[in-house]
C-alpha cells in the first residue's frame, strides 16, 4: 500500500501549467479596476460628496455624518456594478492576519418585509459594530463584554475582491483603545509628519506635509499542495518541525535569479494580475536563494497604504495560488537549514515640495538637510535598538535572525563608505571655531560637504537597518508580520528624535549661533553619540557579535526578553508620552505578543508530539521489525563467524534505530510534562519564559532523532514528504 507520501508525489505527475489570459497587454487598461479610485469617485460620486471625501483624504479630517449617505449610496452603486453583493468592513486585528465580516446589501424598503431592496447606509459606510471578545486584546476587554468598534479610514480606498466591496477600518474596543495595527501607525505617521515639518522648515519654509513611504519586498516559498497536503506540521504550524537536508539544497546558487519554472511563471502573471486589479503596484518578480523561493516587491507607496496593500497581497497570493495546486508558505523559516524569508520595508521620507528627505543633494544646502535627517535616523536606532527589535522579533521570525542567511538580533546601520565618511568628518570636527563660516557652505565645520551620490555604494545584506541610496531598507522584518508593527516603532521613534534635535538647535540659535552653525554643532553631538551603531562590515560574521558587544550593543535573541523592551523607559517614551498608545494600549500587547508566543510553541509541540508518536514511531518499528526478521532468516541459514559477519551491519542498525526510537518515545513524553507544568502558570510572561527555556529544546531534542532516523529507514516507508521533494518538485 503506497503511502501518503508517494501518492502525494504521484499527483504531481498530472500537473499542468494553468493557462492565464490577461485582459490586455497594457497594465493601464485596467489597474486598479476594482478599487474605488478618486477617478472612480469623480463619476460616482456628487460634487459635494466627492469634495468631502478628497478633503477627509488629503487633510486626515473626519466626513460629515449627513453627507455619508450620499457617499454610501455611490460606492454601492459602483460595487453593484462590479458585481459586489455584499460589504465588509476589513480591519487588521492583533493576529497574523486580516479580519472581515460580510454583510448583504439587502434591506426591506421602509420596513416593509414584502418589498427587498439594496441598501448601504452612510452609518454602515463609516462605523461598524464587531465582536470584540474573540479576538487579541490583552486583558482589555473581558469575554462577556463583546462590543468593539471599526471605523472606515478614508486614506485608504476600498476595494472589491470577489462579490465583497471591502472598506479599510480601525478597530477599537467599546472603551477606544486601540485592537488594531492601523491605529497606532496612523498615529505615529501624523507624530513623524509634524516633527519632519518643522525640521524641514530650517531649510525651505514652503514644506507643509511630510509624508512616510514604503515599499515591501515579499518573499515566499511555493509548495504543491498535494505534498503540502501530506506534512501536518506545514498545515498546521506552516514549517517543517522535522525533515533532514536534502543533499542538494541551496550550495550551489542556481536557483537566484535564475529562470522562472513555467508553472510558477503561470502563477505569477495572475497573482500580478490580480494585484494590478486592486492597485497594488507589483513590479518585480524573481526566484530567492532557496529552490522553490520567490520573491514580489511593489513601487512604494505612503505608509499607511502600502500596508494594507501588503496585507492584501499576503491573502491574494494564499487565494491565488491554491488555483495553481501551490500552497504558499509565508513562515519566517519553514526549512531548518536553508535561507528563510524576510519582508524587506524599504522606507523613506517625502515632502510635499516633491523632495525624498533621504536623497543626496546637488549643494551644500540641500545636502545639509540630506545630512539631518539621515544623521537623525541613526540616532533613532541606536537610541530605540530594543524597542525596533520588539517589534520584529516575533516567534516564527526568531528561526531566522541571525541564523547566517538573515540579519542578526543586534541592531546595526549600514551607511556606505561616503555617508560613513562624511558624518567621521563631522564627528573629526569637534572644537572647531565655526563661528565664521559661511551660511551653508560648511567651510570651517566639516570641510566643503562633496556631492553624495545617489545610490553610491553597495549594498550590504546582512545589514538589518541599510541605506541604498535614497531610503532605508528595515531587512529585519518578518515575511508573514504586519509590517505596521516594525513601522509604528519606527516612525514614532523617528518623532521624537526630530523633536528632541530641534529643541536642541533652537536652544543653539537661542544663545546666539547662527542657524546652520547650529544644526552643525547639534548634528556633531548626534553623530558622536550613535555613531557606535554604524557598521558597514559582515553582520554575518561571529567577529560582529563581538564587536557588538565591545560597543555597547544589544543582542536579545529570547523572544520574551525582547517582548518586555517594550515595557522600557525609551519605549515608553516614544510610545506613550508620544501619544502613539496610552501605557494600557501598551502593556496589552504585549501580554498578547507573549501569549502567541506560548501559544505558537503549545501548537507546534502537539504536532511535534502527535507526528513523533503515530507516524514516526510506528514507521521506525516497523522497519525494525524488518531487520530483525531479516537476522532471524540469516540465523536460520548461518551460523558462527559467517552468521556475526553477515549480520553485524542489521545488528548495529537495530540498535541504532532502537535508540532513536527510544529517545523520541521518552523525549515526546517529557515534552508533554513540561508543557503540562508551563501551562499553569497564570502569568503569560512567565509562561513565556518558561516556554521558551524548557519547552522549545525538548522539540529541537525530539526533531534530530526523528532526523537521524529519516536517514536509516527505508525510504519507501518514510510517511512524510522529504526536504528534496518539498524543495525541488513543482
Amino acid at each position: 500500500m503506497a503511502t501518503l507520501r508517494f501518492s502525494a508525489i504521484q499527483e504531481l505527475f498530472s500537473r499542468q501549467p494553468k493557462e492565464v489570459v490577461l485582459p490586455s497587454n497594457k497594465v493601464t487598461d485596467y489597474y486598479a479596476e476594482n478599487v474605488f479610485t478618486k477617478e472612480t469617485m469623480r463619476k460616482y460620486l456628487s460634487k459635494d460628496a466627492f469634495k468631502a471625501v478628497k478633503k477627509a483624504m488629503e487633510s486626515q479630517t473626519s466626513i460629515d455624518l449627513d453627507i455619508s449617505d450620499s457617499i454610501a449610496e455611490g460606492m454601492k452603486t459602483w460595487a453593484v456594478e462590479k458585481g459586489a453583493t455584499h460589504y465588509t468592513h476589513w480591519f487588521q486585528p492583533l493576529t497574523d492576519g486580516t479580519a472581515e465580516k460580510h454583510d448583504g446589501f439587502i434591506d426591506y424598503s421602509e420596513g416593509n418585509s414584502e418589498n427587498v431592496i439594496q441598501n448601504f447606509s452612510g452609518s454602515l459606510l463609516v462605523q461598524q459594530e464587531p465582536d470584540a471578545s474573540s479576538f487579541p486584546n490583552g486583558g482589555i476587554r473581558q469575554t462577556f463584554e463583546a462590543r468593539g468598534y471599526t471605523a472606515w479610514d478614508v486614506s485608504s480606498p476600498c476595494f472589491i475582491v470577489g462579490t465583497t466591496l471591502c472598506i479599510p477600518t480601525v478597530f477599537v474596543s467599546y472603551t477606544g483603545e486601540a485592537l488594531d495595527y492601523k491605529t497606532p501607525l496612523l498615529k505615529a505617521l501624523q507624530a513623524v509628519d509634524k516633527a519632519a515639518v518643522d525640521v524641514c522648515h530650517y531649510f525651505d519654509k514652503n514644506v507643509s506635509k511630510v509624508v512616510p513611504s514604503l515599499g515591501v519586498e515579499q518573499e515566499y516559498f511555493l509548495v504543491d499542495e498535494a505534498l503540502y497536503m501530506a506534512r501536518p506540521d506545514l498545515v498546521l504550524t506552516g514549517r517543517t518541525l522535522m525533515g533532514h537536508s536534502s543533499a542538494k539544497d541551496q550550495q550551489l546558487d542556481d536557483h537566484y535569479f535564475g529562470s522562472i519554472p513555467t508553472r510558477v511563471y503561470k502563477f505569477m502573471i495572475e497573482l500580478e494580475l490580480e494585484a494590478h486589479k486592486l492597485g497594488i503596484p507589483m513590479k518585480t518578480r524573481h526566484n530567492e536563494v532557496a529552490p522553490n523561493q520567490f520573491e514580489a516587491a511593489p513601487i512604494y507607496e505612503e505608509v499607511n497604504l502600502a500596508n494594507d496593500h501588503n496585507q492584501l497581497f499576503m491573502d491574494l497570493v494564499k487565494r491565488v495560488a491554491a488555483t495553481h495546486k501551490f500552497r504558499v508558505l509565508l513562515h519566517e523559516k519553514p526549512f531548518a537549514g536553508i535561507n528563510g524569508s524576510g519582508k524587506h520595508n524599504n522606507w523613506s521620507i517625502i515632502t510635499d515640495t516633491g523632495v525624498n528627505l533621504f536623497s543626496p543633494g546637488k549643494n551644500a544646502k540641500s545636502n545639509l538637510q540630506f545630512l539631518t535627517f539621515v544623521v537623525n535616523t541613526i540616532a533613532t536606532v541606536y537610541k530605540n535598538q530594543d524597542l525596533l527589535r520588539a517589534s520584529i522579533l516575533t516567534g516564527s521570525n526568531s528561526h531566522r535572525l541571525g541564523a547566517n542567511e538573515a540579519p542578526p538580533a543586534i541592531l546595526s546601520v549600514f551607511t556606505g563608505t561616503q555617508v560613513a565618511n562624511t558624518i567621521q568628518r563631522l564627528i573629526e570636527t569637534a572644537g572647531e571655531d565655526l563661528s565664521t563660516a559661511g551660511k551653508t557652505s560648511l567651510q570651517h565645520g566639516i570641510g566643503r560637504l562633496p556631492e553624495i551620490l545617489l545610490d553610491n555604494t553597495d549594498r550590504n545584506r546582512t545589514s538589518p537597518f541599510a541605506f541604498t541610496g535614497n531610503r532605508f531598507e528595515f531587512r529585519a522584518v518578518g515575511s508573514k508580520s504586519n509590517s505596521a508593527a516594525a513601522m509604528t516603532a519606527l516612525n514614532a521613534a523617528l518623532a521624537l528624535q526630530l523633536k528632541e534635535f530641534k529643541a536642541d538647535v533652537d536652544a543653539a540659535i537661542k544663545s546666539g549661533l547662527k542657524k546652520d552653525e547650529a544644526i552643525i554643532t547639534v548634528l556633531r553631538k548626534v553623530a558622536t553619540e550613535s555613531k557606535s551603531i554604524v557598521f558597514n562590515g559582515d553582520g554575518y560574521s561571529d567577529a560582529w557579535v563581538d564587536e557588538a558587544a565591545k560597543r555597547g550593543l544589544t543582542n536579545v535573541t529570547s523572544v520574551p526578553a525582547s517582548l518586555e523592551n517594550y515595557l522600557g523607559e525609551q519605549a515608553k517614551k516614544v510610545l506613550v508620552f508620544g501619544g502613539i498608545m496610552s501605557e494600557k494600549e501598551l502593556e496589552a500587547r504585549v501580554e498578547i505578543e507573549m501569549e502567541k508566543y506560548v501559544m505558537l510553541l503549545q501548537i507546534e509541540g502537539r504536532v511535534l508530539g502527535d507526528l513523533a508518536v503515530n507516524h514516526i514511531i510506528p514507521t521506525g518499528v516497523k522497519y525494525l521489525t524488518s531487520l530483525i526478521n531479516n537476522v532471524k532468516g540469516l540465523a536460520d541459514i548461518f551460523e558462527g563467524e559467517e552468521l556475526a559477519k553477515l549480520s553485524k551491519g542489521r545488528k548495529e542498525l537495530i540498535i541504532e534505530i532502537s535508540e532513536h526510537i527510544d529517545a523520541i518515545k521518552d523525549k515526546v513524553a517529557q515534552l508533554r510534562h513540561v508543557r503540562g507544568e508551563a501551562n499553569k502558570i497564570e502569568n503569560e510572561t512567565q509562561k513565556a519564559y518558561e516556554y521558551d527555556k524548557k519547552v522549545k529544546p525538548f522539540m529541537d531534542d525530539i526533531r534530530f532523532h526523528i532526523d537521524e532516523l529519516e536517514l536509516i529507514v527505508d525510504d519507501e516507508e518514510w510517511p512524510l514528504p522529504k526536504y528534496r521533494e518539498l524543495l525541488f518538485f513543482r
